[in-house]
């Protein structure tokens, strides 16, 4: 059964622009401060901005939907049509069952009512009766960690203690339909770690749920359908691991190969010219995605200018933070002039995700540095996992499987 359908929305906003006019001196820029608060006739230009365009999709009863992009999309601004927030300029939008929605820090609550207050007001906006949500309570209150202030003014919260209880109450009063956008990004990790999990326990029991994230492993994990979202246009909509596969491929930055033809264009110097650098991924289960999984080569070519060298390469992977992750090195060998090629070989299972680049160095006689050349080659790396409920960032830069690293019971000892 079709909960909701999305038919050609679109929204408008209309954007103001005061006319700009050059000034070339101080004395014009302050002529002009005064001119613009005092002459009323100064003019201003409109600008139509459409944040949605002809978005149209449907979401069956019990689907898990989650929507992707960048920020600006326009994935917030269909979030809050869909629960009301906003009409849309043009289109329609029809849903069945009852929605909650945790869209902002506080959407929903009273300033001035206290914790407890606004349990039972948001109940009963949703249509609750009284003794139904007596019978969550606790639980809201558990969930949420704020028994201590449950009888103080929302409006006294800090915006960690605003999300634990808008979340709690959004999830445990029943709704039919629950909508979230990104404001866990809020909560610290065991706090987001009790969403993703109230969220896949709410997706196993029938409920339909709506989630905007920019954490594509907990969309990919907790979702079946996605939606992919650009400059207010929906791109593609469908299976969410295929969704969120064509999303890392198409906005992918990553710089993969450099190549040069003639070693007049390359960089380098009287000794070494860089010909080639090429990241090449070993690609898993047609994949088009580099994930954790994916074993990385790393080739490199360089023309040399120097008879009977001993050569040996280093080279460096940092992580966006500008860390090092690893540095390794070739042995030194003899090489006359022409063309010298490498491949270094990063295994499956050991990078972590994330955005990393990678600096090499061409060292003669183990010590004598001819060429360092800085940020050769940038890559993402996906978030890929199976058999947890837990899509948290994983910590590390790093992130092997296979080491020993093992658990057992001991006999004959009872706690």
């Amino acid at each position: 059964m079709t909960v909701i359908d999305i038919e050609n929305i679109s929204k408008k906003y209309i954007l103001n622009h005061q006319a700009s006019s050059k000034k070339d001196s101080l004395k014009d820029s302050i002529s002009g401060f005064f001119t613009g608060i005092f002459d009323k006739k100064e003019k201003v230009e409109k600008e139509d901005f459409w944040a949605l365009k002809n978005v149209s999709f449907k979401v069956e009863q019990g689907d898990r939907l989650g929507i992707i992009g960048h920020n600006g999309a326009g994935k917030s601004t269909l979030l809050k049509i869909l629960s009301r927030i906003t009409e849309p300029t043009e289109g329609q939008i029809k849903v069945k069952g009852r929605m909650a929605s945790l869209l902002e820090v506080g959407t929903g609550f009273h300033q001035e009512l206290t914790g407890r207050e606004n349990i039972f007001l948001n109940g009963a906006i949703l249509g609750m009766k009284q003794a139904e949500i007596k019978k969550q309570f606790d639980e809201i209150i558990e969930f949420a960690g704020v028994e201590k202030f449950l009888d103080t003014p929302v409006k006294r919260y800090s915006s960690g203690m605003y999300v634990r209880l808008g979340f709690a109450v959004a999830a445990h009063l029943n709704p039919e339909i629950l909508v979230i956008d990104e404001v866990l990004a809020v909560g610290d990790a065991d706090f987001q770690k009790k969403c993703l999990g109230k969220m896949k326990d709410l997706s196993g029991s029938g409920r339909t749920l709506i989630f905007v994230s920019h954490n594509l492993t907990a969309v990919q994990g907790l979702c079946n359908k996605g939606a992919y979202m650009e400059k207010g246009q929906l791109i593609e909509f469908g299976d969410a691991g295929t969704i969120v596969n064509n999303y890392l491929h198409h906005v992918s930055s990553s710089k993969l190969i450099q190549e040069w033809n003639e070693p007049k264009d390359a960089p380098g110097n009287e000794f070494v010219k860089i010909k080639k650098l090429k990241f090449s991924p070993v690609l898993v289960d047609s994949s088009l995605v580099v994930d954790t999984r994916t074993a990385i080569d790393i080739e490199f070519e360089f023309w040399s200018y120097i008879k009977n060298a001993q050569l040996n390469l280093s080279l460096f992977v940092y992580s966006m933070t500008g860390e090092c992750v690893f540095n390794v090195t070739t042995e030194a060998e003899v090489f006359n002039e022409g063309i010298v090629a490498s491949k270094c070989s990063i295994p499956a299972n050991f990078m972590n995700d994330g955005s990393y680049t990678v600096s090499i160095m061409i060292v003669q006689d183990k010590s004598k540095v001819l060429y360092f050349y800085e940020e050769a080659l940038n890559f993402e790396i996906a978030d890929w996992r199976e058999g947890t409920n837990w899509y948290g960032k994983w910590p590390g830069v790093v992130r092997p499987i296979g080491m020993p690293f093992s658990i057992w019971q001991q006999e004959g000892i009872k706690p």
